[in-house]
């Protein structure tokens, strides 16, 4: 028995205003190659084929067109709903897709037995047991409680899930009981699990009730295939719990750092109802994307290596991110001007923050009202990093400037304070003052 895993297709997705649907319709076409390649019997998608609950047209035409190209291949199709998803959205054409060999599970069913999916092999025998959940919400799990705390509200929902998938094991375990072999037993799931490393594209789904799920919690499935983290990666590290990530990369830290995409689907192979391997399938990089990092100097030598616009076939997307420490007010003119010629669109162009932890951070309830002036500019500086001789020159002309403001500002509020002080004794002359008249004084000065 033969598995595709895959997941986080983001289909609709716009990348900085630019469309996906060009490399989603090659990822596509590719996967397609790939299960008749390797006569896969079932191929799972486990969550977020959809980058919104109200997906464009286009997206929803690429969604349609792949049901039916995969017909062809007699590959069974399994699609689970992710946060991104809507439940409502996948349900509309749910049954009629089951005419279709895909089977589509939304959200959380009422019943157990909907869960439990017997995959075929391409003989037409049940080959393993799918305990298919998608993207499990919160109100469908557990129901608030007054004068719970988050704790309290985290620990219900992690045991809600954890129950929930205990049951599909059993009942799966169940079914296979029944089976003249016995077969292997895959799960999936949508969510984040402890120790996953994200992106900066991956959204965080359990705000404010569940951070993260435990992978100890998952039943003893041979197989659990997630969805939702955007990286492939072994969970807990353990070989049968597995993340596929998405095929194409979603933001640009999503890049490997030899600039080549390092996104995949599983091959996921079982023998006498074990799993056997679980193989890597290298998707090709369709929309030629780079980081760029360093200092001015750095980025235009790194822009000098692209060919130019005629002879190029491809535009590259590139995010810039600028180490200079200067406040250039031009940088965007600049960055334009070095890739006026070049076969390269800038999608995104920032300043490199420090890597230094945050002062302010650190202190524990510090508060503005405890720091002076000074003390709230130094820590501002202390995020930068002022290394060069340059740099250092730089910082001591900052510094100059800033004390120059700060005395031209004292220098002004003591003028005010007299020319009020001024006003108070032509007002009440020799006479002691009234606390109301003070109060007028005081106020207009604060004003």
């Amino acid at each position: 028995m033969r598995i595709i895993h895959t997941s986080d297709w983001h289909l609709g997705q716009y990348f900085y205003g630019k469309s996906r649907a060009a490399e989603h319709q090659a990822f596509m076409h590719w996967l397609l190659s790939q299960i008749e390649l390797h006569q896969v019997d079932a191929l799972i998608i486990a969550g977020d084929i959809f980058d919104t609950g109200t997906p464009p047209s286009y997206a929803r035409a690429l969604y349609n067109q792949f049901i039916v190209q995969i017909q062809q291949s007699g590959c069974q199709l399994i699609i689970l709903g992710g946060n991104h998803d809507s439940v409502s959205t996948l349900n509309e054409s749910r049954h009629l897709l089951a005419c279709l060999n895909t089977i589509v599970i939304p959200g959380a069913f009422d019943s157990i037995n909907e869960h439990i999916i017997p995959l075929k092999n391409r003989q037409g025998e049940v080959g393993a047991i799918l305990c298919g959940l998608p993207f499990l919400r919160p109100r469908d799990m557990v129901l608030s409680e007054s004068g719970e705390s988050s704790i309290d509200k985290q620990r219900k929902l992690g045991d809600a899930i954890s129950d929930l998938y205990q049951q599909c094991f059993e009942q799966a375990r169940a079914l296979n009981a029944t089976l003249a072999s016995p077969v292997a037993i895959v799960a999936t799931g949508h969510l984040t699990t402890v120790g996953a490393s994200t992106s900066e594209s991956v959204r965080d789904i359990y705000i404010g009730s569940l951070d993260a799920f435990n992978a100890s919690h998952f039943p003893p499935a041979d197989y659990i295939a997630l969805g939702h983290i955007h990286r492939p990666q072994v969970v807990a590290k353990s070989e049968h719990i597995r993340y596929s990530g998405s095929p194409i990369p979603l933001s640009f830290d999503e890049l490997s750092s030899q600039h080549q995409g390092n996104k995949s689907v599983f091959l996921v192979e079982f023998t006498a109802a074990k799993l056997n391997t679980a193989t890597p399938l290298m998707v090709p990089m369709f929309q030629a994307m780079q980081v760029l990092k360093g200092d001015l100097d750095s980025i235009e030598q790194q822009l000098s290596e692209f060919t130019d616009k005629l002879t190029s076939e491809q535009t590259t997307w590139l995010s810039i991110e600028v180490s200079q420490q200067d406040y250039l007010s031009d940088l965007q003119s600049r960055i334009a001007e070095l890739t006026q010629d070049k076969a390269v669109e800038v999608l995104q162009l920032k300043r490199a923050r420090s890597q230094r932890q945050q002062h302010i951070k650190q202190l524990d309830n510090e508060t503005l009202s405890e720091l002076s002036v000074s003390q709230v500019f130094a820590r501002r500086l202390a995020q930068e990093q002022f290394e060069t001789d340059a740099q250092q020159a730089q910082l001591s002309r900052i510094k100059q400037c800033f004390e120059q403001v700060v005395v031209e500002v004292e220098a002004e509020r003591n003028s005010q304070e007299t020319a009020a002080s001024h006003v108070l004794q032509e007002t009440s002359g020799p006479a002691i003052v009234d606390n109301k008249q003070l109060d007028y004084v005081q106020e207009g000065e604060q004003e």
